[in-house]
């Protein structure tokens, strides 16, 4: 076992070229980071924080391989902090998907908690994944580390979606840093009375989005997750659309989309490089009008249902 030693440490510090965008206008400012993995920065460019409990119930499991899937095959990187529960889950389906996912260590990188993930950390590894800390190799976890290490885990990211939490859950604190850094906080609805559900229900009341699908999370990161958070939001371009004789930029997306589909059938990736855009925006779109009924999938693509533009 340990497999994942063989990948050396290197860092990366705050004013190198390649150091994460968003990590710059964090608090406290990370001046250093500890890594395993191949650093590119596409990693980082669409990434959604999942955060979670650590008794995490079957319903908490369920919702992660029902609605992360679409998430990780639009491109999105999944970011999560390692541990028990939720994260191992979201990390483990990511790869499940062939997607990539970034671990954020609450302890040195040589000091694997929870001991039960070291099939896991080597398997991010393999997959082109990275794991981080902004603490030395042999640091111990201690109780402190866990909020530190959340800064980095929403900070990273576009959104973060939280799937379950109690009362005083350590999720929330990872909400409150997304709040802070002017980015969306995404929850799943659990059943009522239900002990792990009061942190995610809790944050609906107060505004944050209710998500329930995939597709819901793919809405709100390609509308530009990095605005301030508001509670639930407005599409603007629904309320452009209404300007009479004024086509929105989301019409005139839906429209080539169709029109592509219209001369063949088309994979998600073949479409996307036809029309020159990003799979997260494109799989939204895609949801749109499959949800109007003008399109359909079938065996892997996408083709139209009788529609006429």
């Amino acid at each position: 076992m340990r497999e994942w030693k063989k990948w050396g440490i290197k860092e990366i510090k705050d004013g190198d070229g390649e150091w994460p965008v968003r990590l710059k206008t964090i608090k406290p400012p990370v001046k250093k980071l500890y890594y395993r993995g191949d650093w590119d920065n596409k990693i980082f460019e669409n990434c959604l924080a999942v955060v979670g409990s650590r008794k995490m119930t079957n319903y908490g499991e369920s919702v992660v391989e029902k609605i992360l899937p679409m998430v990780v095959q639009a491109g999105v990187t999944i970011v999560s902090g390692f541990m028990y529960g939720v994260d191992s889950k979201a990390h483990q389906v990511c790869l499940d998907y062939g997607g990539k996912t970034i671990a954020v260590f609450g302890s040195g990188l040589d000091e694997l908690t929870p001991a039960s993930n070291d099939k896991l950390y080597s398997e991010i590894l393999a997959s082109g994944g990275l794991v981080m800390s902004e603490y030395e190799s042999k640091e111990k976890a201690r109780r402190w580390m866990f909020p530190q290490r959340n800064r980095i885990v929403a900070g990273l990211s576009q959104a973060t979606l939280v799937i379950e939490g109690g009362e005083k859950s350590g999720t929330l604190i990872t909400a409150k840093l997304t709040l802070g850094q002017g980015k969306k906080v995404l929850a799943v609805p659990g059943p009522v009375g239900a002990s792990q559900a009061v942190a995610t229900n809790d944050l609906i009341k107060k505004g944050a989005v209710l998500v329930t699908s995939g597709e819901d999370i793919l809405k709100v990161m390609s509308q530009g997750s990095e605005l301030a958070f508001s509670g639930p939001s407005t599409d603007s371009s629904s309320l452009r659309s209404g300007l009479k004789g004024v086509p929105s930029r989301t019409d005139l997306i839906r429209k080539r989309i169709v029109e592509e589909l219209q001369r063949e059938s088309l994979d998600m990736d073949e479409l996307a490089r036809k029309l020159k855009m990003g799979v997260v925006e494109l799989a939204q779109k895609l949801s749109e009008l499959q949800l109007k009924g003008l399109v359909a999938e079938r065996g892997g693509k996408y083709t139209t249902q009788g529609y006429e533009p």
